[in-house]
């Protein structure tokens, strides 16, 4: 019987009989994973009463006889997240940044990133006093640039020269077009015109852990052209659309 022990996160949990459980987990070496705790509801011994979602877990794992599922055997906690659990807006926004998690999905090679990402995640929702307004698009940028997807937003895609008065975003092709090259091409069939202080913050999401996000207060036109950019890359790279509280493949 195949056994491991890892660090691990818990995005979502369930019951599947009156005292078993399964959880959504992101491992730290493993990625994103469905694991069965066997009496996970009753038994204090093995679980410490530590399953709870963005609770921070050591657990050890070990396969089923035949491998076709994965035994959730015993868990320690190493961190807790009750503050955050009192306040209900911010559960909401976690819950909506876990459930890109599950949508996108996170394999064994990119764990390390997704995991520190979802980590300091928790750890801010717990203690910022304050959060920018897109954050739970921000964490989709920041997560899909771990995952390898991070559009071009330094220079423009078609000359190279660095953008320094802001340009066009192109969602289909992920890059963005300075305003040279935007006139000689025509219009993009998805364009996004981002001006200097969105481009700028949009730069800043990408190189910063949540812990370190600028909370701006841009002017209502940039905050709606970041969130169309985002939106746009997400649905046409990844194929991800927020609706209904779900993600959904498009």
């Amino acid at each position: 019987m195949t056994e491991w022990a890892d660090s691990a996160l818990v995005l979502r949990m369930g019951h599947f009989r009156e005292a078993d459980l399964w959880l959504k987990m992101l491992c730290r070496g493993h990625g994103l994973l469905t694991l069965f705790a066997f009496g996970g509801s009753r038994s204090r011994r093995r679980f410490c009463g530590c399953l709870d979602v963005l609770n921070s877990l050591h657990c050890r794992v070990s396969a089923s006889r035949r491998g076709d599922f994965l035994n959730l055997e015993e868990a320690v906690l190493l961190d807790g997240s009750q503050t955050l659990r009192q306040d209900w807006r911010r559960m909401g926004l976690a819950a909506n940044c876990l459930r890109f998690v599950e949508a996108l999905g996170v394999t064994a090679e990119g764990a390390a990133g997704a995991y520190a990402l979802v980590e300091d995640l928790r750890r801010t929702l717990e203690s910022a006093p304050a959060l920018p307004g897109l954050f739970p698009l921000f964490f989709r940028l920041r997560l899909a640039g771990v995952m390898g997807f991070a559009p071009n937003l330094e220079s423009c895609g078609q000359c190279g020269a660095p953008l320094e008065g802001g340009g066009q975003f192109v969602v289909d092709e992920g890059q963005m077009r300075c305003p040279v090259c935007r006139a000689a091409s025509g219009p993009a069939r998805y364009g996004v015109e981002l001006r200097p202080a969105g481009l700028d913050l949009l730069r800043h999401v990408q190189q910063e852990l949540p812990s370190g996000w600028r909370v701006d207060a841009l002017p209502a036109e940039d905050r709606r052209a970041c969130a169309r950019a985002i939106d746009g890359f997400v649905q046409y790279h990844l194929g991800l659309a927020w609706e209904e509280g779900f993600f959904r493949r498009v």
